[in-house]
């Protein structure tokens, strides 16, 4: 297919290129920029009457005239064939035209180089002729590109600024000659924000960018300044001047182009100095990075000047790098160091450089330091004995300065034979650091020294000094170790004579410390048994374990041996006369009054509860039976102790009171009997129950041990002679009173103090206590009549039993009575008293503390009197 395409120009004149990108074909003819005029003046002669009727008829896309009618005319014609992957450039106002030899894809761009300005501003004035609509404001362009001047190349800048300058002064013009026809109105007015079809010229259609003049008559009609008369036939004093920019705008703006491109000029001048630059007006490195900054930003041309300045800064920066590296503390890891000739040849290039360098002067100093640390390490190496300072500072100067130093091998081996002979002068100087091993380490890092005979010296004086060390090592320890030990005379002497070795010795310091504690422990005893009052056990233990330990033969320490073995044997004889099997209670616990009454719950609930209650009431100090001291100056009184086991007693009573009280208070609650808790696993009534005879609480036969045989039975029956205790108020196997006078007759014997022997003393003064205030209540009248009584009615009931137990001859009826007399009751109840309420009150409060007794000593007279008593109430 052959397609032609019509005789025309680019739209603005603009510079056209096209690609063929794959295809046929095409044929090219073009007319050059300067024969434009030329082929317009030949296209309207041929066709006048066309261009009459239409002014832009070239532009319309739809002329085309023969090639070689126009080159008859004297119109040069080029023709050109575009193969695929080939341009075709059309240069502003060249005429072109052609046809494709076939199906192909094309494609095409307009761009405007910096020589387009002054071609597109007559482009403006050709459209502003034919009545044309223009693309694009071209006085738009020019003002956006002179808003922003540091964007634009040096080369466009140059032509806007002559694009520019002959604008404005275009501009200035055609406003003057408008402001003359008396146009006084003038408003400023931002055209770019206005669409381009609302803001062209009424008359030739131009885009108005810079000024437009408008008309209260026509408010949306607008002209540009060229077309200012055709208007409208209105006054002037009806028209306004809109303006985009001011005139005192104008000369800023055209400055800032300006200054743009006359900055090549001053950055070309300034770069020329500053390479040429000696070394009194050398420029720092800072300002040629500026330099090479400024260049890029500013988009200079790329010439020799640019390339030198580029490979000045970049040497100059490798250098500024090296000579960081090389002042950091990171030089060695960077790879190998510099020598002195290397450095010496690196401060000569940095002085070549045609700019200053910051580090320049310190790299020349490193330079001069390292110079003087040579003079310095040749002066310190000649010395005829190792100073471990003066070396110690030119190794620390050598490895400071990161370079290659033939002399720091040597340097660090004189150090270390005077660091050596320091260390070891200084280990003389300080026995109690010197000791075995460490001379031995001493002596081991001599022998790998280089020879000096300081070193050889020192050697033998440290081997001499750990001979003489561990021969006493080793007797300090055959004495330690002994079976059977030595005394105090024999290690004494042993101990005065390792005393003046110059070293730490530590088997004769510790057998020095045995010493110290046998001399303390034995003195500790010997007050012990000379004081006021006997030790405690858990002393006379502590001394005894102590005393195991110290290696020095004792002679108290069979002594007290015995004493321990004898008070323990006590006290195990005395826990298995109170404690039960598998009792969960201590016997110091069993022997002193109670503080878990009212305490219910598991074994370890109640511990934790017991022991919170000690922790609460610390004031009473029951621990006063079982915290004892160490030292014999705080050992308690007895008195103290008697006094601290009164005041639990005390407590313990006004505790069972309470729970008496409470737990009575329980059985008032008939009606809500089903809410009440009993017992040990806190639960309601149910099945058979059985009442303490001292807390008063009711206790599931399933939860509690039921007494024996004998006892169960009365139980079964009701009678109030069964004696029924829990097992939180019976904690022991209560041993009789006979017993337990055997036990403190064994105590007194002891030459011990045990908090459960100073328990049990108090235990019992209590119950012998609580024994005598019984027998005489039993002694007032009304009780000893009370007794005299119940006496002769028991005797009756002993004869009435005798009777009963003849068999009977009636096999029918065995049980029945023979005769119904007043001598011969129906059944052998006790016998019934009545008692007043203080004697009542009394029984029964000998009762209860007589039942709280961890000791069998239960009185008939009173338990037959309360049960009497009871019957009658």
């Amino acid at each position: 297919v052959w397609q032609r395409y019509s005789l025309l120009t680019t739209l603005r004149r603009v510079t056209c290129v096209c690609l063929l990108i794959r295809g046929e074909p095409k044929t090219w003819y073009g007319v050059p920029a300067h024969a434009a005029e030329q082929l317009e003046s030949v296209m309207k002669k041929v066709a006048p009457e066309l261009f009459d009727s239409q002014p832009d008829l070239l532009h319309q896309l739809v002329t085309l005239m023969n090639p070689n009618l126009l080159m008859e005319h004297g119109v040069p014609v080029y023709r050109t064939n575009q193969c695929a992957g080939e341009f075709v450039v059309t240069f502003p106002r060249a005429y072109h035209s052609g046809f494709n030899q076939g199906y192909n894809f094309a494609e095409a761009v307009n761009f405007c180089t910096a020589d387009w300005l002054p071609i597109g501003r007559q482009c403006v004035a050709h459209y502003r002729r034919l009545q044309r609509y223009c693309v694009f404001s071209h006085e738009e362009l020019v003002c956006k590109m002179a808003a922003d001047p540091e964007s634009l190349d040096v080369e466009l800048a140059a032509a806007v600024v002559r694009e520019l300058g002959d604008m404005i002064e275009e501009e200035s013009r055609l406003r003057a000659a408008v402001q003359e026809t008396g146009v006084l109105c003038s408003e400023q007015e931002v055209f770019e924000l206005v669409p381009d079809d609302e803001r062209q010229c009424w008359k030739c259609k131009t885009t108005c960018f810079l000024s437009a003049l408008t008309c209260s008559c026509s408010p949306q009609r607008l002209v540009c300044l060229h077309h200012a008369a055709e208007l409208c036939s209105c006054a002037a004093s009806n028209k306004c001047l809109r303006f985009r920019y001011d005139q005192d705008e104008f000369p800023a703006m055209l400055y800032g182009v300006k200054s743009r491109a006359q900055s090549y000029d001053t950055w070309a001048k300034r770069v020329t100095e500053a390479l040429a630059a000696d070394n009194k007006s050398k420029r720092d490195l800072i300002e040629l990075k500026v330099l090479l900054e400024d260049a890029e930003d500013r988009k200079y041309p790329e010439n020799s000047l640019l390339r030198s300045l580029r490979d000045t800064v970049k040497e100059a920066e490798t250098c500024s790098s090296v000579a960081q590296l090389l002042l950091s503390q990171n030089a060695q890891k960077a790879g190998s160091k510099l020598t002195v000739e290397e450095l010496k040849v690196f401060v000569e290039q940095l002085y070549r450089l045609p700019c200053l360098i910051s580090q320049a002067r310190h790299v020349r100093e490193l330079l001069e330091s390292v110079q003087d640390f040579h003079e310095r390490a040749q002066a310190a190496l000649a010395d005829e004995i190792p100073d471990s300072g003066k070396l110690q500072a030119l190794l620390e100067l050598g490895s400071g300065l990161e370079l290659e130093l033939p002399e720091l091998p040597r340097l660090k081996q004189e150090l270390q034979q005077a660091r050596w002979l320091d260390e070891v002068r200084l280990t003389l100087m300080e026995p109690q650091r010197l000791t075995l091993e460490l001379m031995k380490r001493q002596i081991d890092s001599g022998v790998g020294l280089p020879p000096h005979h300081a070193v050889e010296k020192a050697m033998a004086e440290l081997q001499e000094l750990l001979t003489l060390s561990e021969h006493w090592e080793e007797r300090a320890r055959a004495c330690l170790q002994a079976r059977p030990r030595h005394s105090l005379l024999t290690l004494e002497s042993i101990v005065m004579e390792a005393k003046n070795i110059p070293a730490y010795l530590p088997n004769v310091l510790a057998l020095r410390d045995a010493l110290h504690k046998a001399k303390e422990w034995t003195a500790k005893v010997e007050a012990i048994q000379n004081g006021s009052n006997y030790a405690y056990l858990e002393q006379l233990e502590g001394l005894l374990m102590r005393g195991r330990s110290i290696p020095v033969r004792l002679e108290a320490l069979p002594q007290v041996e015995s004493q321990v073995a004898s008070a323990r044997a006590w006290r195990e004889r005395t826990a298995r006369t109170f404690l039960k099997k598998n009792s969960t209670y201590t016997l110091l616990q069993v022997l002193s009054p109670r503080v878990d009454i009212g305490v219910y719950g598991s074994s370890k609930g109640k511990r934790k509860r017991v022991k919170e209650l000690l922790e609460k009431d610390r004031g009473l100090e029951l621990d006063a039976l079982s915290d004892l001291e160490d030292s014999v100056e705080d050992t308690r009184d007895p008195a103290a102790v008697v006094a601290a086991f009164k005041a639990r007693e005390r407590q313990e009573l006004e505790a069972i009171h309470s729970l008496r009280a409470a737990n009575l208070a329980k059985m008032a609650l008939v009606e809500r009997i089903e809410e009440v808790k009993f017992c040990l696993c806190r639960k309601t009534a149910s099945g058979f129950m059985l009442q303490c005879e001292l807390c008063r609480d009711w206790f599931h036969g399933a939860c509690v041990p039921l007494p024996k045989a004998g006892s169960q039975k009365k139980l079964v029956s009701g009678s109030k002679e069964s004696k029924f205790l829990c097992p939180l108020c019976q904690r022991s196997r209560r041993p009789r009173l006979e017993t337990i006078l055997s036990l403190l007759v064994s105590l007194q014997k002891l030459p011990v103090r045990l908090p459960e022997g100073e328990a049990l003393q108090c235990l019992t003064e209590r119950a012998m206590g609580w024994q005598d205030r019984a027998r005489q209540a039993l002694a007032t009248d009304e009780l000893s009549s009370a007794l005299a009584k119940l006496s002769v009615l028991s005797q009756r009931m002993v004869e009435l039993a005798a009777l009963i137990s003849v068999p009977s001859s009636d096999p029918v009826a065995p049980r029945k009575q023979p005769r119904k007399t007043p001598l011969v009751p129906r059944s052998l109840e006790p016998p019934v008293l009545e008692l007043s309420p203080a004697a009542k009150a009394q029984l029964e409060e000998l009762m209860m503390e007589g039942a709280n007794r961890e000791i069998s000593m239960y009185l008939t007279e009173i338990a037959e009197s309360y049960q009497a008593d009871y019957l009658a109430r």
